[in-house]
């Protein structure tokens, strides 16, 4: 009997093999969180660096060209390798390595005691919380898909997912590298009919990042202020290539009314500032992910409600 084989006739195999691998992956997520808001942020002031040098007539301005000049030599004297593979994980307290059987998810934190083995400082609780949630929901994709030709790509959308809220809540910045990519994706795969169809999926991402985008221009014409970002337009538009643009409705629906409520809350109780932004990003890759697996059922209610 091969693995496939077994998988497919043992749900709770195929559950378990879906938390060790979510636990894993987790464990890369939290790199891709906090590693790819600063590699962008590396590059963005590079370009702003090499534009601002090229661009400076050296008779109208020569303390910012030589500000300049020496910020970029700064930089390349700094340069160090900082991707998502390198520089290796370290303490970032002591900057100690830390060696493969330290970085287990969940396990190694719990063994260590949620501190460094060589310092003893803290170790964030967030990197454990971001492994053990990847993991369940991987469980949660696989127990409700089954063995599916449909399953492995609902587990790099959940993933995907995972890492763009906190990014989102960290940096309130939902990258392209990640958005652009699994759009495109989407639309991909609907040319195999694995989520929708190509019609569909075509529409849904076009309605997804033009019903924002109104959305957006209306309410800054009114008040004069931006109400969200254009990374929540891609986002939106990732969901409707994936899943179709019949879903829209219920994600933008659910993803307001959660975000409202949270929102209020945080005003009332947590004290904070209703004039400081808060991410959208999270409640759509929430309803997004809700929708993939009970979409059709949130239709109808949806529908029921409306009296379609």
């Amino acid at each position: 009997m091969t693995l496939l084989t077994l998988l497919e006739h043992s749900p709770y195999l195929l559950i378990a093999l879906a938390i060790v691998l979510g636990l894993m992956v987790g464990s890369f997520l939290n790199v891709v969180i906090y590693r790819l808001p600063v590699m962008m942020q590396r590059e963005w002031r590079n370009d702003c660096l090499t534009y601002l040098g090229e661009n400076t007539d050296d008779n109208e301005d020569k303390a910012l060209l030589e500000a300049v000049t020496q910020a970029q030599k700064k930089a390349a004297a700094e340069y160090k390798p900082f991707n998502l593979t390198l520089p290796l994980s370290r303490c970032p307290k002591c900057q100690a390595a830390i060696k493969p059987y330290q970085n287990i998810p969940v396990i190694s934190y719990v063994l260590l005691g949620g501190k460094c083995a060589v310092c003893k400082n803290p170790i964030a609780m967030r990197y454990p919380v971001i492994e053990a949630f990847t993991g369940l929901c991987s469980a949660i994709v696989a127990w409700h898909i089954g063995f599916d030709a449909t399953l492995p790509w609902a587990l790099l959308l959940t993933w995907c997912l995972i890492a763009l809220s906190f990014i989102d809540i960290d940096h309130q910045l939902l990258p392209d590298s990640m958005t652009l990519p699994m759009m495109w994706l989407g639309l991909g795969l609907s040319e195999y009919g694995l989520f929708t169809s190509t019609d569909s999926s075509i529409i849904g991402a076009m309605a997804g990042y033009l019903s924002l985008w109104g959305i957006y221009w209306v309410f800054k014409l009114i008040t004069g202020k931006e109400g969200m970002g254009y990374g929540d337009f891609k986002l939106l538009a990732l969901l409707g290539a994936w899943l179709g643009w019949q879903y829209l409705p219920v994600i933008v629906l659910l993803s307001s009314l959660v975000g409202a409520v949270i929102g209020v809350a945080m005003i009332l109780f947590a004290n904070k500032d209703r004039t400081i932004a808060i991410p959208f990003g999270p409640y759509l890759a929430a309803a997004g992910w809700i929708a993939l697996l009970w979409g059709d059922e949130l239709n109808g209610l949806y529908l029921a409600s409306v009296g379609l």
